[in-house]
């Protein structure tokens, strides 16, 4: 199955999902890396990799809209059946989301739908909550509120500190997106109907990874 990713940043969920698509362990391919920022050391991770890679800044395009079109049209010619939002830290316009409705995948570090938005960790710190964690959703146009399909839960430890926290949670991601890759791939996986369905079955609740 040919995929594109989107990154912004480190790309370290990136360097997961291209061991398990390099290692045969998913069928998937990775046609390209995009990313919104030139130094962006997720396209290096890609590069050494042997990956296709491209950057498509927003200084030319005057509105979010103009941006997200030439984007399509660059992802387009790639002809992915999957887009996978990798650390991409650009709010997608409701007609780009059209244009690959059922066919974009996020990965946000909280258990959804608590904690949408930035800064997840120390929120979750702030308000004294013991269990945090990551999903995997479909990418709707509310902001990180698509179809669930998977999470991990990740126990809040006496003495976590933001990056502590962040570093369990980002491990837990690093297992559950290239699961949830592998399953679009396969066939299992598909949004349908507004809803998240696996293996012919609509999700009323994510799969849960049990607690590390």
């Amino acid at each position: 199955m040919p995929l594109v990713a989107l990154i912004s940043g480190e790309g370290t969920n990136l360097q997961a999902i291209i061991e398990v698509a390099l290692s045969g362990r998913i069928p998937a391919r990775i046609e390209a890396v995009i990313s919104d920022r030139r130094g962006a050391p997720g396209l290096e991770r890609a590069r050494w990799r042997g990956l296709e890679t491209r950057v498509l800044t927003a200084a030319a395009f005057g509105t979010r809209e103009e941006y997200d079109a030439a984007l399509a049209r660059l992802i387009d010619g790639f002809s992915p059946r999957l887009i996978v939002l990798a650390g991409f830290m650009r709010l997608l316009s409701p007609n780009f989301i059209a244009h690959f409705r059922g066919r974009i995948l996020n990965i946000h570090p909280s258990l959804l739908p608590q904690y949408r938005g930035l800064d997840t960790h120390s929120r979750v710190l702030e308000a004294g909550e013991r269990i945090h964690g990551a999903s995997v959703h479909f990418v709707t146009e509310g902001m990180d509120e698509g179809p669930l399909v998977m999470q991990a839960e990740v126990p809040v430890l006496d003495g976590d500190d933001p990056v502590t926290l962040a570093r369990r949670v980002l491990a837990c991601e690093h297992v559950i997106y290239p699961r949830v890759i592998g399953w679009f791939a396969q066939g299992r996986l598909e949004m349908k109907d507004g809803d998240a369905w696996l293996d012919g079955k609509r999700l009323d609740q994510p799969v849960i990874l049990s607690k590390t």
